[in-house]
C-alpha cells in the first residue's frame, strides 16, 4: 500500500511554505504517514515555541491547511516506490500555476496524449498517464493565468495586485474542457491549484466512482461513500455522486459548482468494483452482493442434486461473506449446513500482490478447519471472483482436498473474467486469466488452436495498425464455447491427478450480474463490451502480446 498526503495552506505571506507532502510505502504505510506528520508538527511547535490554538498555530504549523488531497494505491502494476506515488506535483513560482493531481484512473491512449504535448513544444519528463494528464491540465492552466494577467495589464493593474484577481476569475471549467477533449479511459481525477481552487472530474461513462458531501464548513470527495459517512457522521442521503462527465469545482472561497465538462454517455460504472474492490459496508453494495449470492442457488442445486443434507456451505475469502449470506438466506428452508472451513490472513491480499512472488504468497494465506467434513459430503465454497486461478490452484484446492469430501463445488459470485481491464483496475495480461487459458486448451483439444489463433491475431494486428478500434476481436476465442464448457476445462486444469475428489466450478451468469448490479453496467471483464474505443485497442494488443510471447502491459 502506497499512501500520500498533500496539504495546502491558504493566504500565507510570500516566503512561507504553503504546501506540505508526506509519502510512505512501508508495510504499515498509513500509520507511518500519521507518525511522520505528528513528529513534524511537534518538532515545529517545540522549535518555534508556538502554543496550540493560537493564531500562529493555525497559520504556520505544517500540515494544518485548508485544502487536502490524499491518495492510497496498491501496487497492482509497476513498482511500490516513492517515485510512483500520487499526488503528483507541477511546481511554479506563481502560486496559481502550481498543480497537484491524484486520481483513480487509467488512460488507454497515453501515447496519443503524450504526442499532443510534444506538438505543443513540451518535453514531458515521463510518458505515464498521470504525468501526461497533469501536464495537459497544467498547459491550459498556464494559458488561463497568462490570459488573466494580460487582461489586467491592459487595465493598468499593478503586477503585485494581480494574483488574487486572476484567481477569482480563473475558469476551471474551461481549463478542464480543453484538457480532456481526447481522453480515453476511466477516471475520477482530483486536482488542486496552489492558490486554493480544486476540482474532481469524472469520466463520461462514470466508470470510476466519486462521491461528495458538503456543508457550511467542509467539502469532501471520496471514491467510497462509507468513508465519508464514518468520518463525518452523516447519513447515506447526505452524500451525492459526482455526475458522469461532470466536475465538482471548489473555489478558494468555498463556493462549489457542478459543471458538465464532457457530454455524459451510457452509464458503464464498473461492476467489478462493486463485486470485489469497494468496501461492503456501503448499503447498496451490501444488497448487491447478497443478491449475487442468492442468484447462484439454482446452479448450485443442480450441481449438488438438491442434496442439502449431505452438503456443507462456506466461503473463501472474507470478501465473499456477504454473497454467502445471500446464498444461505435463499436456501434457509432447506436448513443448510454452514461451517467455517478456512480462515484467511487479512494482511495477505494476493489479488493485488505484485506478479513476482504471488504464488509463494498464496500457499500460506489460509488455515483450515479439520474434522467437520465427512467423505460423503459435498463442500460448496463461494468466492467473490476467480481471476487467475493461482490462489485456487496453489492454496484453496490443495487445502480443501485434504478434507477428502466426496465433491467440491467452487462458486464465483462474479462471471468468468475473460478480458483485461484498462480503466483503473490493473488486469492487463490476458494470458493471466484462467478462463482464457481454458478456452485456449479447448481449442488445442479440438484441433482448432492454430487456425483461430492466426485469424484472431491478424484481425487484432490489422485493427491496431489502422488505428480504428471498433471491435474486440478476442471475442472470437470464446464464441464457440459455452461458459459451462470453459468451467469444465478449468476443473481439468486445476484438479490434482492424484485426487479422487470431484470438482465443479460455477460462475455467476452475466444476466444475473445485471439483475444484482442494475445501476452498474460496466461488464467488459466478462463480456468484452468495452465502453470506449481504447478498450478494444487494449484487448487486441493484449492478444497480440500473448501470441508474440511478450509479457508486457497492453497500454
Amino acid at each position: 500500500m502506497v499512501p500520500d498526503t498533500q496539504v495546502l495552506s491558504l493566504d500565507l505571506k510570500p516566503g512561507q511554505k504553503y504546501f506540505y507532502r508526506v509519502r510512505s510505502f512501508e508495510q504499515q504505510a498509513i500509520h507511518s504517514i500519521f507518525k511522520k506528520i505528528n513528529k513534524k508538527i511537534n518538532s515545529f511547535l517545540k522549535s518555534e515555541k508556538i502554543k496550540k490554538g493560537s493564531d500562529l498555530f493555525y497559520e504556520q504549523t505544517p500540515f494544518l491547511g485548508q485544502v487536502m488531497l490524499g491518495h492510497v494505491r496498491y501496487g497492482t502494476y509497476g513498482k511500490n516506490s516513492i517515485d510512483y506515488v500520487q499526488p503528483m506535483m507541477r511546481q511554479n513560482n506563481w502560486m496559481n500555476r502550481n498543480l497537484i493531481l491524484a486520481g483513480n484512473f487509467n488512460m488507454t491512449n497515453t501515447d496519443e496524449l503524450f504526442q499532443s504535448l510534444v506538438k505543443l513544444g513540451q518535453h514531458p519528463r515521463e510518458q505515464s498517464d498521470t504525468i501526461t494528464i497533469m501536464e495537459k491540465i497544467g498547459h491550459f492552466l498556464d494559458s488561463e493565468v497568462i490570459s488573466g494577467y494580460n487582461r489586467l495589464k491592459k487595465k493598468g493593474v499593478l503586477k503585485s495586485e494581480m494574483p488574487p484577481l486572476i484567481e477569482k476569475d480563473l475558469n476551471i471549467e474551461k481549463i478542464l474542457k480543453k484538457s480532456s477533449k481526447k481522453w480515453d479511459g476511466g477516471y475520477a481525477i482530483a486536482g488542486m491549484m496552489g492558490h486554493g481552487d480544486s476540482f474532481v472530474l469524472r469520466d463520461p461513462h462514470g466508470i470510476r466512482p466519486a462521491y461528495f458531501y458538503e456543508d457550511d464548513e467542509v467539502v469532501v470527495v471520496a471514491s467510497e461513500r462509507p468513508a465519508i459517512q464514518t468520518v463525518f457522521d452523516v447519513s447515506y442521503s447526505d452524500i451525492k455522486e459526482v455526475p458522469r462527465g461532470n466536475a465538482l469545482i471548489i473555489k478558494k472561497n468555498g463556493k462549489t459548482s457542478i459543471k458538465e465538462i464532457l457530454k455524459p454517455k451510457l452509464n458503464k460504472s464498473c461492476s467489478f468494483e462493486r463485486i470485489y474492490f469497494s468496501r461492503g459496508s456501503d448499503a447498496d453494495i451490501y444488497k448487491e452482493r447478497k443478491m449475487l449470492g442468492s442468484l447462484l442457488i439454482p446452479q448450485i442445486e443442480k450441481s449438488i442434486k438438491k442434496d442439502y443434507s449431505n452438503t456443507v456451505f462456506s466461503f473463501i475469502p472474507n470478501t465473499a461473506e456477504t454473497s454467502f449470506y445471500g446464498l444461505i438466506e435463499r436456501a434457509k428452508k432447506h436448513n443448510p449446513r454452514i461451517e467455517k472451513i478456512a480462515i484467511k490472513d487479512a494482511k495477505l491480499r494476493t489479488f493485488i500482490s505484485a506478479d513476482k512472488g504471488r504464488e509463494d504468497l498464496v500457499a500460506h494465506v489460509y488455515d483450515i478447519t479439520y474434522g467437520i467434513i465427512e467423505s460423503s459430503d459435498t463442500l460448496v465454497i463461494i468466492d467473490d471472483s476467480i481471476v487467475r486461478g493461482t490462489t485456487l490452484r496453489e492454496s484453496i484446492l490443495k487445502m480443501l482436498f485434504r478434507l477428502n469430501p466426496k465433491k467440491i463445488v467452487v462458486v464465483s459470485s462474479a462471471p468468468q473474467i475473460r478480458y483485461p481491464d484498462c480503466y483503473g483496475i490493473d488486469m492487463a495480461k490476458i494470458e493471466d486469466f484462467i478462463a482464457f487459458r481454458a478456452a485456449i486448451e479447448i481449442h488445442r483439444d479440438n484441433g482448432t488452436y492454430d487456425s483461430v489463433i492466426e485469424k484472431t491475431y491478424i484481425k487484432c494486428k490489422t485493427a491496431n495498425e489502422s488505428g480504428i478500434y471498433k471491435k474486440n476481436h478476442v471475442k472470437d476465442i470464446y464464441k464457440d464455447f459455452s461458459p459451462e464448457q470453459i468451467s469444465f476445462k478449468m476443473c481439468e486444469m486445476l484438479v490434482d491427478e492424484n485426487t479422487n475428489v470431484e470438482l465443479d466450478i460455477i460462475f455467476q451468469k452475466v444476466e444475473n450480474l445485471h439483475k444484482a448490479c442494475k445501476n452498474h453496467k460496466g461488464d467488459w471483464y466478462f463480456t468484452g463490451n468495452y465502453p470506449t474505443p481504447g478498450g478494444n485497442k487494449v484487448v487486441n494488443q493484449a492478444f497480440i502480446n500473448f501470441v508474440e510471447g511478450k509479457s508486457a502491459r497492453a497500454y
